[in-house]
């Protein structure tokens, strides 16, 4: 993944009030920090960042050309506040990043495929923690789970690794596990017991 160039003025205000006339001037505040650096507040343009995390993903590496700085910073995202219901950032978190650094992040799995009939697929988690050069992080990682059977369990090690990137956990961290569906003559069987129970605080009919 190429890094994106974006830029930066520095931030003077801070507490709730300076954030807001920060969004409200379509900037999103954010602070700079790492490698003993000491940390920097800093505002960026809210359209642009927000155009690359949607093109990118929550790995995608910044050159930050701060407004003043003698030269651009290459940064990661680490922590970022988004309003749900708004649609937009509210803060975000930058890490200071190295060319030929290693560094972990969580990459999205996607799972492929179909399992067999009668299956149900449970993801027990939708990320992967790998480590992986700055500037070379996957955006994703794809696992086949194709005509796997009930019993079934997905792994970090039975995903395909791009070269030169490794897993930051054990290889049998568990993914998702495939189980079996119900059928519909289960289902309707459930439904007619939960019928037939008395109400809570009923007594069950005497037997005559």
């Amino acid at each position: 993944m190429s890094e994106v160039k974006i830029s930066a003025e520095p931030r003077t205000e801070f507490g709730k009030g300076g954030a807001r006339r920060t969004r409200r001037a379509g900037l999103v505040p954010a602070v700079l920090y790492g490698h003993g650096e000491k940390p920097q507040h800093i505002a960026l343009p809210a359209r642009e960042f927000a155009a690359a995390i949607r093109h990118g993903g929550l790995n995608q590496v910044f050159t930050i050309d701060i407004q003043g700085a003698s030269a651009a910073t290459l940064a990661l995202p680490k922590a970022i506040q988004r309003d749900p219901i708004k649609d937009t950032y509210e803060h975000v978190d930058l890490i200071i990043v190295k060319r030929g650094e290693k560094v972990q992040v969580d990459v999205p799995v996607n799972l492929t495929g179909e399992a067999a009939r009668n299956t149900l697929v449970v993801h027990e988690s939708n990320t992967l923690a790998v480590v992986a050069d700055a500037l070379h992080l996957p955006g994703g990682l794809d696992v086949s789970i194709e005509g796997l059977e009930a019993g079934s369990q997905i792994t970090a090690g039975d995903v395909t690794l791009p070269n030169g990137v490794e897993l930051a956990v054990e290889p049998d961290f568990v993914l998702a596990i495939v189980s079996q569906a119900q059928t519909a003559e289960q289902l309707e069987g459930e439904s007619a017991e939960g019928a037939e129970a008395p109400a809570e605080g009923e007594e069950a009919p005497a037997a005559e």
